[in-house]
Parts: C-alpha cells; sequence; structure tokens
C-alpha cells in the first residue's frame, strides 16, 4: 500500500499586520452591495421572509452569494479578517468559491478585473486572514467578493496605515438586476465568487445585482414571488427551471411568479431562462420544460408585453460540451462563463433602453 502524501495548499493563517488598519465592512466609506446585515450575520433575504419560503430557504438564505464590498484606496496591500456563521464544504466545489473571497481592482471607475483570490486554509472552520500586496500606490477602485456557500458573520477590511480611503464610484442604473433561481444561479461549482454567471453579466453592463439562487430550493413559491416583486429592480432574471421538481409542477408555478412580478413591476424587464443542465434526471423532460417557459414568454409578448425576453439555455454548452460541468449537472468557471456570454449581449440589448 503506497504511502499518503498530502498535497493541500499551504496557506498562511495568520498575515503580517503592522502595517495596516482594519475596519468593519459595515462602516463608511465602504459599501456593502447584494446584502445585508442583520442580527449577526449577512444576508440576503430577510430572516422572516426566508422562514416564510421554506426551511431550504431559510438554511441557505444567510449564504453570501453576490455580496460585494467596494471603495476606492492608495493602499498598497489590501487585507481581510473573516467570521463565519456557517463554512460549506463539498466534494465537487473549491474551497475558495464556497467559502472564500476574491479581489478585483481597477483605475477609479473603470470595469473591475480580477486581481486574486482570499485563499481560506483547507483546515479554516470559523476565521481565517489573508493579504494581497498590490505593488504601488496608485489610487484603485477595489471590489471583495463574499462566498457564494457560506454564512459570513463578520468582515474587517485591511489597508495600509495612512493610505486614503473613498467610497466607490456609484454602480450604472439606479437599481439593482435581481436574479432568482437554483444552485447553479447561486454559483455552484464556480471556483471563486467573481466567476458566477450573476457576477459576470452583471460586471458586464456595470450594474449592481442581487443574488436569490437557492441551491435545490428555487421553487417559485408564492411567498419568494411576492418578496422579488416588492423590490426595486432594474432588470429580473428568472433561472428556477430545475428546482421545479417535474414539468407539471413547472407548468403549475413558472407563469404565476411571472404575473405576480409582473403585476406589482408593469415596465420591467424580465428575462426569461431555461436549464443549462446536462443532469440526466432531467433530459427526458427538457424539452417539455423549455416548451413551458415559451409558453410563458409567447404568452406575454401576446397580451402586449413588450418588456419580456427568452434565453434557450439548452443551446448555451453547445461550444464547450462535456467540459462545462463538474458532474454533469453543476456548471465550472468555463460553464458559467458560457451562461454569462448567453446572458450578456441580452442585459445589454436592455440596459441601453433604460
Amino acid at each position: 500500500m503506497g504511502k499518503h502524501v498530502d498535497y493541500r495548499l499551504n496557506v498562511a493563517t495568520t498575515i503580517e499586520k503592522s502595517d495596516l488598519l482594519f475596519r468593519n465592512a459595515l462602516d463608511e466609506p465602504f459599501r456593502v452591495s447584494g446584502v445585508f446585515y442583520e442580527d449577526g450575520k449577512f444576508r440576503r433575504l430577510p430572516e422572516s421572509v426566508a422562514k416564510s419560503v421554506s426551511d431550504g430557504v431559510y438554511a441557505l438564505h444567510a449564504n453570501t452569494s453576490g455580496g460585494r464590498v467596494s471603495f476606492i484606496t492608495n493602499s498598497r496591500y489590501i487585507a481581510i479578517e473573516v467570521k463565519y456563521a456557517g463554512v460549506c464544504r463539498m466534494p465537487h466545489f473549491s474551497l475558495c468559491g464556497s467559502a472564500g473571497l476574491d479581489l478585483y481592482i481597477s483605475e477609479v471607475g473603470a470595469a473591475p478585473r480580477f486581481f486574486g483570490c482570499f485563499v481560506p486554509p483547507y483546515e479554516m472552520e470559523d476565521y481565517y486572514e489573508s493579504r494581497h500586496d498590490l505593488g504601488s500606490n496608485d489610487m484603485r477602485e477595489i471590489t471583495i467578493g463574499m462566498p457564494l456557500y457560506s454564512d459570513v458573520a463578520e468582515l474587517m477590511i485591511g489597508v495600509e496605515s495612512g493610505a486614503e480611503l473613498l467610497g466607490p464610484t456609484p454602480y450604472r442604473g439606479k437599481a439593482p438586476i435581481v436574479y432568482y433561481g437554483n444552485s447553479i444561479t447561486q454559483g455552484a461549482c464556480a471556483s471563486r465568487p467573481g466567476n458566477a454567471f450573476a457576477a459576470e453579466a452583471s460586471r458586464a453592463v456595470g450594474y449592481d445585482f442581487v443574488n436569490l439562487g437557492f441551491s435545490g430550493r428555487g421553487r417559485a413559491e408564492v411567498e419568494i414571488a411576492e418578496y422579488i416583486a416588492s423590490l426595486d429592480m432594474s432588470v429580473y432574471v428568472s433561472d428556477y427551471d430545475h428546482n421545479a421538481p417535474n414539468a407539471e409542477y413547472l407548468e403549475n408555478t413558472h407563469e404565476r411568479m411571472f404575473k405576480t412580478i409582473r403585476e406589482k413591476n408593469p415596465t420591467l424587464p424580465i428575462v426569461l431562462m431555461t436549464m443549462t443542465s446536462m443532469d440526466r434526471t432531467v433530459r427526458g423532460e427538457r424539452g417539455r420544460r423549455r416548451d413551458i417557459i415559451y409558453k410563458t414568454y409567447r404568452n406575454a409578448i401576446e397580451a402586449g408585453d413588450q418588456n419580456v425576453y427568452f434565453i434557450d439555455g439548452s443551446k448555451i454548452f453547445d461550444e464547450c460540451g462535456d467540459g462545462a460541468t463538474v458532474e454533469g449537472c453543476h456548471p465550472n468557471d468555463l460553464g458559467q462563463a458560457y451562461i454569462a456570454k448567453a446572458l450578456i449581449p441580452v442585459l445589454k440589448e436592455i440596459v441601453e433602453k433604460l
């Protein structure tokens, strides 16, 4: 029997802090987007709403998918200290994606570009710290992406002592894009937060966004439909197809949820997406599911709705084939990028009209 070798990435559990000043991400001039702080941790839904929807949504609602912290600084270093209320580990999912944070930088006012990950130590339980050296004291726009599948209780941001710290450039648009859907929408299985398709597509158009993807629990309940209908949104993207237990359930809920949101938002651009997954458990129903969603779209068009859009997810992975998913269901970075690639032209068309 061969000797076991531990190939785990050796990530330091402590960092040099003597030249850093830490502030709470909730303090000015930091801007927290995509999540809010309530009763000891960051959340995507109010706790009371999450409880009213389902036990599954309640279990996932404080996962910080889509959460970002943005600011401007001339600090040479950017560091984080993270305390968790819950850490998610899965065999098919990078820990950098499910529990780590990533870093985007740019010139002030320019589109953010990926710089690096704040890589969590493999043995991390409920805390880690990490830092990046940016190499110079140029003034930069900073965005830190929060974990896709873990709950964050506290996030501290460290910058060089004496560095300037300013509020970030406003997002384009007055309201965020809101995404509703399943585990793929939530970000599974991107290797880091910024590679989730909702994050990538929103960056491409310069808009804020809220990710309401709930792994295995995007089921269009009346309570979640009414909550989303009450939000201030620039665009709404519906992507829950895969979490409908069967085609009959999808048929009974899809147009109903669309109408709930449309009734309170008569001119809101709404994008209806069908599933992208190659999961064998749904392949037999895939065509029928697509037709159900397309029917919602066609009925809206025929009723005079000029703000509804349809994306056929079954075509999205044609170019990348079997390299798009981890296990035949959840997209890896390539698959997430191809979903974003299909969505971005539609979002660009929409925001140019807003």
